[in-house]
């Protein structure tokens, strides 16, 4: 439970509860949970704003401008890290930002959606974990296929003495393999973390001021103001990790375009 005998569980907010059992693949039960739920939903309220901000108007209005400003921003990282030939490859980065922003952002929601509590789908890693996975393949994909068994050059940096080689290719290798890791854990990490620390302070409030107005004014007043902050800061995080998630994937399908 959430919260026994005064008690407030932290982790209470990630654990995935089966909505709707669903049915039986191959002995594995496929069910509706919680966390494809507010996927669910954080991909319905994106595809309402991008709707609502795709008219066209001569002369755009806030929402309008609000989504140029998200697609033009993207459109500009990718043309930056990547040149003329990221054009194509902008989409995805855009679509895994949004998605990542807009998850983020529904799971700092102070209350919950059809009776479900706010459930931060990247504070899972196997979520951020298909998301590495597939920017991954994205990238060893259009590298075999645009450079062949060329695109192993990548893990010798130009100008690497031939002693060196094997062991600077291992390395290089090796450091290109951790990259799915790395990007996963980063999002993971910092999600899960945040939540953390507001469901604590949240508990500091709430036993504080069951305890009475003593606690209520030096450990209830205090943690509120606390909380307030962190709360502010972890949008901060979210818009950031999403910006941080969709540059690292520009970086990586640039070594794969635009491998020398």
């Amino acid at each position: 439970m959430a919260a026994e005998e005064g008690k407030i569980d932290p982790m209470y907010q990630f654990e995935v509860q089966t909505i709707f059992d669903g049915f039986s693949l191959g002995g594995q039960q496929i069910g509706l949970t919680n966390s494809a739920v507010w996927m669910c939903f954080a991909v319905l309220v994106l595809f309402l704003f991008m709707r609502g901000g795709m008219k066209r108007e001569l002369v755009p209005g806030r929402w309008q401008l609000m989504v140029e400003g998200f697609t033009g921003f993207i459109d500009n990282m990718v043309d930056a890290n990547v040149g003329p030939e990221g054009k194509k490859y902008a989409p995805y980065v855009f679509a895994l930002f949004m998605f990542i922003l807009f998850s983020n952002v529904l799971g700092l929601l102070p209350v919950g959606v059809l009776g479900l509590h706010p459930f931060t789908v990247t504070s899972h890693l196997t979520v951020t974990g298909v998301l590495a996975i597939i920017s991954f393949s994205i990238v060893l994909i259009v590298g075999f296929a645009k450079h062949k068994l060329h695109f192993f050059s990548l893990f010798i940096p130009h100008g690497t003495p031939i002693p060196m080689i094997p062991f600077i290719f291992v390395v290089e290798l090796l450091s290109f393999l951790v990259r799915p890791f790395s990007l996963a854990l980063r999002l993971f990490v910092a999600m899960t973390a945040g939540h953390i620390l507001l469901k604590v302070l949240a508990g500091f409030v709430i036993n504080s001021a069951n305890a009475g107005a003593g606690f209520g004014l030096f450990v209830g007043l205090p943690s509120f103001t606390l909380m307030i902050g962190i709360s502010a800061l972890e949008l901060l995080v979210a818009v950031v990790q999403a910006y941080v998630f969709a540059l690292l994937t520009s970086l990586y399908i640039n070594d794969a375009v635009n491998l020398h």
